[in-house]
């Protein structure tokens, strides 16, 4: 039997809700309204802030002074590039551990998640000096390639937890009917976890998207991402912040439309299963 939840606790929940929600998206807000502000109103005071006029003379500013769009395809490119290259490697790997496992399979799995722990300059080192040998160096294809790489332990183990899910005797009924291993991943096993992987790819390009080491230390100039973009306007002569807030906002504003209107699909994906 269900409990009952009174007026007066679904309205603490709500307040509570609505409280912790707004000190999270306090500081975006923060710097969404610095951005509409003039470098002389934006180190005043914050009441001084909210009542000084509102301008778009630090977009302009930015679009100006650096190629925005130059570096919003660079992203587009990076994360996309990145994600649908390492949904290509994890499929098989996360269906080779979840329906033919191994006595290694979990050991496997742990020492992949155990490389996420690993402290990224511990490694730039000798990856900055191999993309240089390879000729990668500040090139969309190197971010491509180190992106999926650091991301595809998150890829393979929620592809994983998905797979498993998906009851054996589904494929081994496939197989009864002459599927081989090729079509049973594209005509049955895919299309069942079409919602797993579309929460995985979301997840990814956030991922990607959002990747502020590699895309600083491995680029210059032909593949700066938006990131790089943001960097430009923190500068040794000093914080230009309304200028640097307009550019955080032109850089966030595509990922957060992109969460806003995905948001039920990426919930949908992760926490429902594949079979119901």
């Amino acid at each position: 039997m269900a409990r009952t939840v009174t007026t007066r606790r679904k309205l603490i929940t709500t307040i509570i809700a609505w409280t912790i929600g707004l000190a999270i998206f306090f500081p975006i807000l923060w710097i969404i309204v610095l951005s509409f502000k003039t470098e002389g109103d934006a180190i005043r005071t914050p009441i001084e802030v909210l009542t000084s006029a509102w301008t778009l003379e630090s977009y302009s500013v930015v679009q100006v002074r650096s190629d925005y769009f130059k570096h919003f395809n660079n992203s587009v490119i990076i994360a996309i590039g990145s994600t649908l290259l390492g949904v290509l490697v994890a499929v098989p790997a996360a269906w080779s551990m979840a329906f033919v496992p191994s006595r290694r399979t979990r050991g496997i799995l742990m020492w992949m998640l155990s490389t996420k722990m690993l402290p990224a300059v511990g490694v730039l080192y000798p990856i900055y000096l191999l993309f240089i040998q390879l000729g990668i160096l500040d090139s969309r294809t190197g971010l491509v390639v180190i992106l999926m790489l650091i991301n595809l332990p998150i890829i393979i183990w929620m592809l994983y937890t998905y797979f498993k899910e998906i009851p054996n005797e589904i494929l081994e009924a496939a197989r009864m009917d002459g599927a081989n291993l090729r079509s049973e991943l594209l005509y049955v096993l895919t299309p069942m976890a079409v919602p797993g992987i579309a929460s995985t790819m979301l997840l990814n390009i956030i991922l990607a998207w959002n990747e502020a080491f590699w895309t600083l230390n491995l680029t210059a100039a032909k593949a700066a991402p938006l990131t790089a973009f943001i960097a430009s306007y923190s500068s040794p002569e000093g914080l230009f912040y309304a200028k640097l807030s307009a550019a955080s906002v032109m850089a966030i504003a595509p990922i957060l439309i992109m969460g806003w209107f995905s948001q039920k699909q990426l919930v949908r994906g992760l926490t429902f299963g594949a079979v119901k």
